[in-house]
Formats: structure tokens, C-alpha cells, sequence
């Protein structure tokens, strides 16, 4: 499984409201702070995006999209300088789907998507990501066009089976996004999610996470994706933040924090499937990584999230 597939498959994005919005002449919406990820696109027309504690706002337009993931309160509006009105006066109760019209609708409409995260870790995600995923090249905006116009036709027209189909139109979405996010290059930043758009340090961490049993070596992954050890081990640390076996341990970790909690797989099995030779040195990795023992994690419902 690929790096962006695994880690969404652990953090188990849940998509709990999706709906549509369709609004006209001057307008100003106001959304509240939020759990998890919030994902749109703009269908029609143009408006303006403004999100609590970032400086600029965004003009958005037809065939945009965007996601917030770090859940600050946010402002979609024809004109900023208007008194903005609460979200729940055009949504209404309704928990999911349908489109909301405001002001008789007609000159920007937009079709989104809510995440809430259910896996543990949700930070290993999340703070590697800005406060706005503005998404407006056009080839990225070509990609999504298919999985936004499904579903504003699904809300508006709902047939037998549209909530299912609307929650996986939304997973494209949220997928897609975050693909294009890649595709941009992400310079200057530092964590796996930057790692994965470099040329020779996206090999490895994919390396890493399609085989987490595999005695990997700092010689071995250098080797694999064509540098030096000293310069393999170099890179992976300015880009990713950890050294690449610091990085591996917590992977395997994690996919095993995600088994304790979700299968029937003994601490043994778990820990041979990772790759150790012991349950004592996987139990004692285990702590060391996460805070607490295996048994004693696999009991807790609640855990301290270890990625932040």
C-alpha cells in the first residue's frame, strides 16, 4: 500500500455530512470551528474564502476547490466587508445531504464534504498541512471536476443508494486533493508529506511502508533509491524530520497500535508481522514509540495521541 493510502487508511476518514449550497447576490456565510477535514469546490461563480488566523483571503472560482484541515473557523462570502450570516440559518438541522439556497440562489453554488477522523493519530496528518489546500491548476481542477459535478447532481436529484454514492464521491475528493496538494511540490516544508513529493526520498519512505517487516537498513534504502548513506541519511532527515529507521519504528507502530485496537491479532502475531524477532524488543519499541505498553494500549479506548 502506498504512503498517502496507508496513512488515510489508518486515520480512517469518515465522511459524516456532505451537501450542497447555492446562493445569490450578496452574501457572507459563517462556519464555526471544526473537528477533522473540511473538503469543497466551487460548481459555479466566484467568491472569496477567509479563514481565522490567516492573513490573506482566497479568491475562489468555478472549478476550484479546497480543504481545511486544521478546523479554524472560516468565512465564504461575495463580498468580505459584509455582515456574515451563521451557517446553521441556510443548512438548517438537515445532518447531510440536499443543496441549501440562499437569497434564490443563482450566482455561486459549491458542493463539500466533512471528515472526521476515527483513527488515533490523527496529527500525523494533520499538522503537516496548511490551514487552507487552495487547489485551482487546472489540470488538478480537471481531476476533481468529474467527482463534484457527480455529486451536486446526486444532491439535488437523490435516487436510491445517494448517500452511499455521495460518501465515496467524497473520499475522491478528499483523495484527489490531496494528490494535487502533492503534485505541487510542497518546498520548504518538513515531514513525511513533503518527503513524498522528492524524487529520491518519496522511494523510500513508499519502500518502507509497502514491506514494514523487512529488515531495512540505512545501507539498503540509500542503495534503493541511488545516494550515498551519509547523503541518504542527510536528506531524510532535513525533509522528513526523522532519521529514516526513527521513521520506520514509528510506522510500524503505528500499524500496530491500529491492530491492537481493531483485529484479534495477538501482541505475538502483531509483532512478527512487523518484522521483530521478539515480542520483548516489539513491546519495548512499542513503548518507547507510543508511551505505553501494547497490552496496555490495546485496552485503552482512549489514548494520548502519540503523533503530536
Amino acid at each position: 500500500m502506498d504512503p498517502l493510502s496507508g496513512v488515510l487508511s489508518l486515520l480512517k476518514p469518515q465522511n459524516t455530512i456532505c451537501g450542497g449550497f447555492d446562493v445569490g447576490r450578496d452574501w457572507s456565510i459563517q462556519f464555526p470551528q471544526h473537528d477533522g477535514i473540511k473538503c469543497y469546490a466551487i460548481v459555479s461563480g466566484r467568491c472569496w474564502l477567509s479563514v481565522e488566523g490567516v492573513p490573506e483571503a482566497v479568491h475562489l472560482k468555478a472549478g476550484d476547490c479546497f480543504l481545511l484541515p486544521l478546523g479554524r473557523p472560516f468565512r465564504l462570502a461575495s463580498d468580505l466587508a459584509l455582515e456574515p450570516v451563521d451557517f446553521r440559518v441556510i443548512h438548517g438541522s438537515r445532518p447531510t445531504g440536499g443543496v441549501s439556497t440562499w437569497n434564490g440562489g443563482g450566482d455561486v453554488s459549491g458542493v463539500g464534504g466533512y471528515f472526521s477522523l476515527t483513527g488515533n493519530h490523527a496529527g500525523i496528518l494533520l499538522r503537516v498541512l496548511p490551514p487552507i489546500v487552495h487547489i485551482h491548476r487546472e489540470s488538478d481542477r480537471a481531476a476533481l471536476r468529474w467527482s463534484f459535478d457527480r455529486m451536486m447532481q446526486e444532491l439535488r436529484e437523490p435516487r436510491p443508494g445517494s448517500f452511499l454514492v455521495l460518501q465515496h464521491l467524497a473520499h475522491m475528493m478528499l483523495v484527489q486533493a490531496l494528490r494535487a496538494h502533492l503534485a505541487e511540490g510542497l518546498r520548504g516544508g518538513v515531514g513525511w508529506l513533503f518527503a513524498l513529493a522528492d524524487e529520491q526520498i518519496g522511494p523510500a519512505i513508499d519502500a518502507m511502508h509497502g514491506a514494514p517487516d523487512h529488515p531495512w537498513t540505512l545501507r539498503e534504502l540509500a542503495e534503493h533509491v541511488g545516494m550515498s548513506r551519509s547523503g541518504f541519511a542527510r536528506k531524510f532527515k532535513e525533509t522528513v524530520g526523522a532519521t529514516p529507521i526513527d521513521y520506520l519504528s514509528r510506522w510500524r507502530m503505528l500499524l500496530a497500535g491500529d491492530r491492537l485496537r481493531n483485529s484479534e491479532d495477538s501482541v505475538s502475531a502483531i509483532s512478527r508481522s512487523l518484522g521483530y524477532e521478539s515480542e520483548s524488543a516489539f513491546s519495548t519499541a512499542f513503548r518507547r514509540v507510543m508511551g505505553c505498553s501494547p497490552r496496555q494500549y490495546g485496552r485503552d479506548r482512549d489514548p494520548a495521541d502519540a503523533s503530536r
